[in-house]
């Protein structure tokens, strides 16, 4: 398939509320030395992609304008110096940018196949999930069999990669949700336990839940006052990772139940990081959870999916409330690509 000079792409034409993404037509990207240009199929929605809109998450300054973090798509060129793939090859990619468009230049070392069993489709909803979770919980917090590991917004995106990973390496997820209906989700992944936190006290019911232990892991996507809450849920020599601050950047925390029970706190955003440490995510990844997702030890999250033109309409049902799983916006030729056997939901 001939690459054309031009392409349809979705820019932030201002700073505000989801009226603000708007499709333009742009060059095509060329890949430079250690890069693949990917024909994108699909591009997943994330909650970065809210705040650069917003203009509360400003990217890097060597990072694309366009949105789009993370996309499944082929192989259409490949750049100097570049080994192991071939052109048509169907991937999935963690981007630097620029996902909402039709052709994307990524860092090879950021490519991963498709999961034999997944569309192009299916996969672009995986990269950014899975590849925040393996760098905190697997490759920082050193997430091992038997650990409790408590996960806050455990019906979306980073929450439900988390409940699978920590599945996968034989810990038991312990999942915060909000209403039956993600509590079902939540234990439909692979969580031991659920947790509404619209009705229960998480703190307490994490320690009933663990023998009044706590957990050894907690994944926090939340900040805010719930730091100080989680330090009291966490175990002696628990690690606490923190992925995003939705519910503010500033906690009053007692320092001193974190020094008796000799407690870590880290905490990471996976953007700014260098391509060679998302080149040693992606074969970490490639090790466990991709082998995990083509046996069906790791199962595909909900996805739900608009045309790539309705990127305003796919920030609205991010921002709801009651929206779970995942969300992706897929390009004309990505229509072509869908997997008659597994088909994407329509949102």
């Amino acid at each position: 398939m001939p690459i054309p000079q031009e392409m349809t792409a979705i820019s932030i034409t201002e700073f505000g509320g989801p009226e603000v993404l708007q499709p333009v037509r742009l060059p095509v990207p060329q890949p430079g030395p250690g890069e693949v240009l990917i024909r994108v199929a699909a591009a997943g929605l994330n909650a970065p992609d809210l705040g650069q809109r917003r203009g509360t998450y400003n990217p890097p300054p060597d990072a694309s304008p366009l949105p789009g973090l993370e996309v499944g798509g082929e192989i259409a060129a490949i750049g100097r110096g570049v080994r192991g793939w071939s052109l048509g090859d169907p991937v999935v990619a963690l981007t630097h940018g620029g996902g909402y468009a039709e052709y994307v230049a990524v860092p090879s070392g950021q490519v991963l196949p498709v999961p034999t069993g997944w569309s192009m489709l299916a996969g672009a909803a995986l990269p950014e999930t899975f590849f925040t979770i393996e760098q905190t919980l697997v490759m920082r917090a050193g997430l091992a069999p038997g650990m409790q590991v408590l996960i806050h917004g455990a019906a979306g995106g980073i929450g439900g990669a988390a409940i699978q990973i920590a599945r996968l390496h034989g810990a038991n997820p312990i999942a915060i949700v909000s209403g039956p209906e993600k509590a079902s989700y939540a234990r439909a992944l692979g969580a031991a336990e659920t947790i509404d936190r619209s009705s229960e006290d998480f703190v307490a019911r994490t320690l009933s839940i663990t023998g009044g232990k706590g957990a050894d892991r907690i994944v926090d996507i939340v900040g805010g006052d719930t730091l100080e809450k989680n330090i009291r849920a966490a175990a002696r020599f628990g690690h606490i990772v923190i992925v995003s601050t939705l519910g503010g950047p500033k906690s009053e925390i007692n320092a001193s139940l974190i020094l008796m029970k000799q407690l870590t706190l880290s905490g990471s955003t996976l953007r700014p990081q260098s391509r060679e440490v998302k080149a040693a995510i992606a074969r970490s990844l490639a090790k466990s959870a991709w082998p995990a997702l083509a046996d069906g030890r790791i199962v595909r999250p909900r996805i739900r999916a608009l045309p790539l033109a309705e990127a305003a309409r796919g920030h609205v049902e991010l921002e709801q409330p009651g929206n779970y799983g995942k969300l992706i916006l897929v390009t004309p030729w990505g229509e072509t690509a869908e997997d008659s056997d597994n088909p994407i939901e329509s949102a």
